[in-house]
């Protein structure tokens, strides 16, 4: 488990990189020898010393979830978009649920993503996280 200013975070690695960083719970790979790169640029980003990640991501999904993940880290840091915006507008409900199944959390931003009227919208981690990254970010 990594300890950051909004909570606990659970990781998990396989071959390829970092498959899983979760707010819920759950398999916690901290003898991975990436563990401690992950610990270390979370806590970079975090301090706002770091705005992209150079840890390799390995997220498990659908072609249209890697498709949607894929675009998420074009967001620069302190920007956002809609989900219309990633996805185009009759595809925005299920850049959502793309958005909503991002099994790496932070370092894939789906955080980034906004209502088309620019409000925040739902996040696995809860609102109040969004909101506390997004204002990291734009610091």
């Amino acid at each position: 488990m990594i300890d950051t200013p909004i909570g606990p975070l659970w990781a998990a690695f396989d071959e390829g990189g970092l498959t899983t960083l979760s707010f819920s719970a759950g398999r916690d790979d901290a003898q991975n020898a990436l563990y401690p790169v992950l610990r270390k640029e979370l806590g970079e980003y975090f301090a706002g010393e770091r705005k992209t990640f150079d840890i390799p991501l390995h997220p498990h999904g659908t072609e249209f979830q890697q498709k949607i993940w894929a675009e998420l880290l074009k967001i620069p840091c302190g920007r956002t978009r809609s989900y219309g915006e990633l996805a185009g507008a009759r595809a925005a409900r299920a850049a959502g649920g793309a958005c909503h199944a991002n099994p790496i959390a932070i370092l894939i931003p789906c955080h980034r993503v906004v209502g088309s009227d620019g409000k925040l919208t739902g996040y696995a981690g809860g609102v109040e996280k969004k909101q506390f990254l997004l204002s990291l970010e734009k610091e």
